[in-house]
């Protein structure tokens, strides 16, 4: 009861803190975004190529290639697998899900070839820029570290010994530390005394006999951002462009981890424990992207972007519980539950994330590049990227009485983490498209680079594979694509300080078949 009682006076304001995390950073910003058919058929290099509505969300210099107008519906569907190691052992899960490429319109004028200004084109256009549909699964037997030990961890950084000071942990920390103690399966140590406790994790205590570790993840959501588009045509030799992107973030997170007894012996004062999360992430946030695209020559572009930081206005609900199994004599097993504390309701805190900037470049070699652009023959185009991920960073909403000083000290916390996990990488893309009439052949290829420094084995890339068709005719279009995605990444249950832990290493395979349909006006 006495357990009960102090974990309720503290665990309202402990939540404030609970569900923001390093990784979330980098998966707001570690992004590929979706576009039309066409653009994805070649990689996504959309820099110095322009002409598809997709250009509002690379290069808006693009879109001054119009003369007339376009309405685009872009569609997709995608699969994937993930295949994850963790602690030698291999294990694997699949997902699916729907997806909404580049959807809108483009508006050019006619021009007049007598002034500087050649032509305008303006453009409104929905995309997603990101997907979360994951499902991952893995496994093995731990002899090294229990997921607890992170509890325990930060009661030593703040030398905590009595009741008070295990109060300002709870301040510090995410809550289910709280909840953990309150299930047992954190306990004082016997012989202390109320100003001078000691603490113990009763999976920690065991773990040199092993414990069997088992995380499963199951993310939805993403990222879907409207835009508006302007450019201009000066002289059919320069095309300048910007556009305002409003971005809408989603994201649902379900990860459920659990360790137990390898040795299944019924003394040790352990058998298992299940530690539940359940958290959301909603809000909105802006954007701007400008460029320009120089034609040197009749036959060559070249494209420069630019991408402000996105910053986003965020709100998370977070809920969890922790079952333990400590074996004790009257045989209860003790399940806590987070909504006990916060009035049955999840817990909500608003904030700001600030995602990096982007800059990129490129060139594109146009074949036959002429005004009638029925009569050129293809392209061959590449782009660079690059994005600074160790820029992210959290801030405080001011407006909310939430934004206290212990917010913000978390939250500096959380940034310095961010700076020290993340680096800068390049991001390259190539494609290129052969047109016969009325039917184009197209083919690309895109790797996005490691965005980690190496501190625990981290590394990661993307690899994107493509290939498509597209059928041009009497006011109308149909492309149609297939990504093919090999990916490789790292998951980390937990990290510890002093002690060793294990990242599972995850490869991802899947495939995005997407289908644009366009018609001129």
């Amino acid at each position: 009861m006495k357990r009960k009682l102090l974990a309720c006076l503290l665990i309202a304001s402990a939540y404030t803190v609970s569900a923001q995390e390093p990784a979330d950073a980098l998966r707001f910003s570690w992004l590929v975004p979706s576009g039309t058919a066409r653009q994805q058929a070649v990689g996504g290099a959309m820099t110095s190529l322009g002409g598809d509505l997709s250009a509002t969300f690379v290069n808006p210099a693009g879109l001054a290639f119009y003369k007339t107008g376009d309405f685009v519906l872009s569609p997709g569907y995608g699969f994937g697998k993930n295949k994850s190691t963790y602690l030698g052992r291999e294990e694997s899960d699949k997902y699916n899900n729907f997806v909404m490429g580049t959807t809108g319109f483009v508006a050019g004028s006619s021009g007049n070839p007598n002034k500087k200004v050649r032509n305008t084109a303006f453009s409104i256009a929905f995309n997603t820029m990101g997907k979360f549909n994951s499902d991952l699964l893995y496994r093995g037997l731990n002899t090294k570290s229990s997921y607890t030990q992170q509890y325990l961890e930060t009661i030593q950084n703040n030398n905590i010994k009595d009741a008070n000071q295990l109060a300002d942990y709870y301040n510090q920390t995410p809550f289910n530390g709280a909840l953990a103690f309150n299930a047992y399966l954190l306990d004082t140590v016997a012989g202390g005394s109320a100003n001078n406790y000691q603490f113990q994790s009763r999976a920690a205590n065991i773990v040199s006999t092993g414990l069997l570790q088992e995380q499963t993840l199951r993310t939805r959501g993403g990222i879907y951002e409207f835009a508006l588009g302007l450019a201009a045509n000066f002289n059919d030799k320069l095309m300048l462009g910007g556009s305002i992107g409003i971005p809408f973030l989603n994201y649902d997170k379900t990860s459920n981890f659990t360790e137990a007894d390898a040795t299944e012996n019924p003394n040790n004062h352990f058998n298992y424990a299940i530690i539940n999360e359940q958290s959301t992430t909603k809000g909105a946030g802006i954007n701007a992207k400008l460029g320009l695209i120089y034609k040197p020559a009749e036959y060559w572009r070249v494209g420069l972007a630019f991408h402000t930081p996105t910053i986003y206005s965020l709100t998370d609900k977070y809920q969890s519980y922790v079952t333990a199994d400590v074996e004790r004599s009257d045989n209860v097993v003790y399940t806590d539950y987070s909504l006990d504390y916060t009035y049955n309701a999840p817990a909500e805190y608003k904030y700001l994330l600030i995602t990096p900037y982007r800059v990129m470049g490129s060139v594109s070699y146009v074949l036959r590049e002429i005004e009638d652009v029925t009569k050129q023959r293809g392209f061959l185009t590449a782009d660079v990227e690059y994005v600074n991920y160790k820029a992210s960073s959290y801030k405080t909403d001011n407006s909310e009485e939430g934004g206290g000083s212990s917010d913000g000290s978390y939250l500096k916390t959380l940034n310095q983490a961010i700076d020290k996990a993340y680096k800068g990488a390049f991001n390259f893309k190539v494609g290129g498209e052969l047109k016969f009439t009325t039917l184009m052949f197209r083919a690309g290829a895109a790797y996005y680079g490691n965005p980690y420094k190496d501190n625990q084995g981290e590394n990661g890339h993307k690899l994107n594979l493509s290939g498509g068709l597209g059928y041009r005719d009497k006011g109308y279009f149909i492309d149609l694509t297939y990504v093919h995605s090999l990916n490789k990444d790292v998951n980390f249950p937990y990290r510890l300080q002093y002690a060793s832990y294990e990242g599972a290493q995850v490869k991802n395979t899947a495939g995005n078949v997407l289908l644009t349909v366009g018609f001129k006006f």
